[in-house]
C-alpha cells in the first residue's frame, strides 16, 4: 500500500523497524546492534528499545533487551480475527488426521513466507515450523509457489539485486537457476523443495486460489521419512493437496 508522505509517521515505522530487529538469530539486542540491524541511529535505537520496554513490549536487565509475551497480542488477535486461518484450519486438521502427515497453509511477505496455519505431529514438524513461523521464500516449497503466482514483471523486480542466503549445500542461489526452477513451478502448478531449507526436510507445496482465480496462499505437506522421496511426495500426496485446493477454493 502507497500513502502520502505527509500521512507517513516516521517515528512509528522506526519503532517497528527496531521491533521486527529480533530473531531467531538475534534473540537479545543492546542499543548499538539494534541501531544496525534496523538501519537508524545509537541514539534513535536507544530511544524507541527504552520506549517499547515501558510500554512492555521488550524486556530488559538494562543493557540488553528482549522480546516480551505482549507482542503475542499482535498474532493473537490476528490468528483470532483475520478470515484466512480460519477457514483453512478445519481442512488441514482434517488431512493431518487421515494421512498422519504435517500440513502447513503459508503467505508471502516480502522475501519471507509465514505460517498462518498449521496441523499435524509436533514429531513431524523440522525445526521453526510452527505457526507464525518466518522461513526464507527462496528456499522453500511454499515461497516457490507464491512466487511463481506473481507476474512475470512483479517475479523479475523481487529477483532483480537479491541476494539468495544459502541454508544448506542444497540450496538453489544462482539467479537464473532459481528463475528456472519457478518457471517450472508456474508450469507444473506445484512445488518439490528437498533439504533446500533444511537438511532432512521434504516439502510438497500448491497453490490455494479464491474463485477469482488469484493465489491467496501455499498449502504444503513435510512428509514421513518413507515418503520422503520426492516420486514418492507426487504419487502419494499431491492428489491430496490438489483435492484440498479445490475444495477451499470457495472459501477464499
Amino acid at each position: 500500500m502507497t500513502i502520502a508522505k505527509a500521512d507517513f509517521i516516521e517515528g512509528m515505522a522506526k519503532g517497528m523497524a527496531v521491533l521486527e530487529s529480533f530473531d531467531t538469530e538475534r534473540q537479545r539486542l543492546n542499543a548499538t546492534l539494534a541501531a544496525q540491524r534496523a538501519g537508524i541511529t545509537r541514539a534513535a535505537a536507544r530511544r524507541h528499545l527504552l520506549t517499547l520496554a515501558h510500554l512492555g513490549y521488550l524486556e530488559t536487565d538494562g543493557s540488553h533487551f528482549w522480546l516480551s509475551a505482549k507482542v503475542l497480542r499482535f498474532s493473537g488477535s490476528y490468528l483470532a480475527s483475520a478470515r484466512l486461518p480460519r477457514a483453512l484450519q478445519p481442512t488441514l486438521d482434517r488431512l493431518a488426521a487421515r494421512t498422519g502427515e504435517s500440513f502447513s497453509a503459508v503467505v508471502l511477505d516480502g522475501d519471507q513466507v509465514v505460517i498462518v496455519a498449521r496441523s499435524g505431529s509436533i514429531r513431524m514438524l523440522a525445526y521453526g515450523l510452527h505457526l507464525g513461523a518466518r522461513l526464507p521464500a527462496h528456499a522453500t516449497s511454499t515461497g516457490r509457489v507464491l512466487l511463481a503466482a506473481k507476474t512475470r514483471a512483479e517475479f523479475n523486480a523481487w529477483l532483480k539485486g537479491r541476494e539468495l542466503p544459502r541454508l544448506t549445500a542444497h540450496t538453489t542461489v544462482d539467479p537464473r537457476k532459481f528463475r528456472a526452477l519457478v518457471d517450472q513451478v508456474r508450469e507444473r502448478d506445484f512445488c518439490v523443495a528437498s533439504e533446500e531449507h533444511e537438511l532432512g526436510v521434504h516439502a510438497l507445496a500448491v497453490p490455494l486460489r479464491n474463485m477469482d482465480g488469484r493465489t491467496v496462499a501455499a498449502l504444503n505437506v513435510v512428509a514421513a521419512p518413507a515418503r520422503l522421496r520426492a516420486e514418492l511426495l507426487e504419487r502419494d500426496l499431491l492428489p491430496v493437496l490438489l483435492d484440498a485446493a479445490r475444495e477451499l477454493r470457495p472459501l477464499l
